[in-house]
């Protein structure tokens, strides 16, 4: 780049990288508290909420570990173990908690536009797993956070929750299911959009699309140094920052790479896209009114645990299955297919290699996920709606993920289903890496990151009572205090006009 297109280096206090749902609540939260902070974003698409955060590339479930059974795993025993479910449904309690207080103050017009009622179910068929699914249930409601969670083998009652579940199963097949009314369905790329919006019009925070980041540096002061570029000019400019957090999505592990802080090395990815089933016949979707989930085959990766899915989609209601795994050497759904060669490095390359020798059961499953045919997908379809019709059905793309592979003594490296957070020991720089549960517990993400980036900040008097002002229930344990939790839950759902 010539040196007459590079415009000379602008000062701010945080620059923030992705425009999606991590961002957007980050930049919320930072100029909640301290409203005269000057806030720069930086999106490589040319749209807010362009990837992980749009509503057909994500689940939308409000994940709160009501259906999702991964969540829930069996012990040697027989019991079922539910403490990372209990996590989930309080972070999700926590980010209904701040949604409603942002509604309150302007940042939505409406709760429907981004969230919805709609009942969480788990489906299964077979002894072993209707036997699994009775004790996951009677584990489950022993917490105020789960007690209305019903379970029933009653296929009279099964076909009242989910007729085009049940119609046409065999009569001799043993299945169970498990409701429960509190569930929502989350448009989240309506909701990072409302955000977004609200902190360019009323904080004044510099949003700016189809601008890439291609260069971090630290700068002696401990400022970084951020290399930006206008996408459609060619510009480049600098920005000089006493914070920086990547929250790019798949994007995120290239330019934690780029940063060269020790607190990233032996990081790897690795890149699981998805597919939906997209129902055309609107007689089928009104006929359906749950989130149906069901266990995922072995060596799967939880993204692509199936579900039959209702959804609320930019004021309309959609009917998906799926989603379908498949690999791709992309870490974005507009990425490069070069992104997982380019970020294999020295210090990651044996977590990658050790990673891999330890899943060669995801390895197959995906292979035998990408040569799936269109009659093989529809095949699963009739798993959970047996009397469904090719015909009313058709493929869409859905989003990119990047899973976290991390260091590991024993094994070389390890491939994490989840997020995680990097940061440096002075907090100047953050990065999110990992994928689901993500967008459902977006707001508990955050609050980690303001512990460890502005923990001075975070313990004085002001910045508490804010943040007790936007969750009530911050510092208290939801899943310990019941009568707390159904206090915040009756406020936030009357707040957001949801069912109890």
């Amino acid at each position: 780049m010539a040196e007459g297109m590079r415009q000379a280096a602008s000062d701010c206090d945080v620059v923030l990288i992705g425009a999606g749902i991590m961002s957007a609540t980050l930049g919320v939260f930072l100029k909640e508290l301290q409203p005269d902070l000057k806030i720069e974003i930086f999106e490589r698409l040319d749209r807010v909420a362009g990837e992980s955060s749009d509503a057909w590339n994500n689940a939308g479930t409000g994940h709160s570990a009501l259906c999702e059974l991964n969540y829930t795993p069996p012990n040697e025993d027989g019991s079922v173990d539910i403490s990372k479910a209990l996590k989930i449904a309080e972070t999700f309690e926590v980010s209904k908690q701040f949604w409603s207080y942002l509604l309150g103050h302007g940042y939505m017009a409406s709760p429907q536009d981004f969230i919805n009622s709609i009942p969480h179910m788990s489906f299964v068929w077979g002894d072993d797993n209707v036997d699994y699914l009775r004790k996951r249930q009677e584990a489950m409601i022993q917490n105020h956070l789960f007690r209305t969670m019903e379970f029933s083998e009653d296929r009279i009652r099964l076909n009242q929750w989910m007729p085009l579940v049940m119609q046409g199963r065999d009569v001799n097949e043993h299945v169970a299911a498990t409701r429960i009314e509190v569930g929502t369905d989350v448009n989240f790329g309506v909701l990072t959009r409302s955000l977004f919006a609200h902190l360019k019009g009323a904080h004044d925070v510099g949003a700016y699309l189809s601008h890439e980041v291609h260069h971090l540096y630290k700068e002696p002061d401990g400022r970084w140094r951020v290399s930006v570029k206008d996408m459609n000019s060619g510009r480049s400019r600098d920005l000089l920052s006493k914070f920086v957090f990547i929250g790019a999505g798949g994007a995120s592990l290239p330019l934690l790479e780029k940063s060269h802080i020790a607190e990233g090395k032996g990081f790897g990815g690795f890149p699981v896209s998805g597919q939906w089933l997209v129902c055309k016949n609107k007689d089928v979707i009104e006929q359906h009114h749950a989130k149906v989930y069901g266990k995922a085959s072995v060596g799967s990766p939880p993204m692509s645990v199936p579900h039959l899915d209702t959804r609320v989609i930019d004021g309309q209601k959609a009917l998906l299955f799926g989603p379908y795994a498949g690999f791709s050497t992309k870490f974005l759904k507009e990425g490069s297919y070069f992104d997982l060669t380019s970020s294999i490095q020295l210090d990651n390359i044996i977590p990658m290699l050790g990673a891999g020798a330890h899943n060669i059961p995801l390895t197959k499953y995906l292979i035998e996920q990408v040569t799936q045919s269109d009659e093989d997908r529809f095949k699963a379809l009739l798993d959970y709606f047996p009397h469904a019709k090719q015909e009313d059905w058709e493929l869409a793309i859905a989003g990119q993920r990047v899973q976290v592979i991390k260091k590991d003594q024993k094994e070389g490296g390890v491939l994490e289903f989840g997020t995680e957070v990097v940061s440096t020991e002075d907090g100047s720089i953050a990065a999110l890496l990992g994928a689901s549960p993500g967008a459902s517990t977006s707001v508990s993400i955050m609050l980690d990151v303001l512990h460890r980036c502005f923990g001075n900040e975070m313990q004085s008097d002001a910045w508490v009572a804010k943040l007790k002002e936007m969750i009530p229930s911050y510092g208290h344990s939801l899943s310990h205090d019941e009568a707390l939790a159904m206090e915040t839950r009756a406020r936030t759902h009357a707040a957001l006009g949801l069912s109890l």
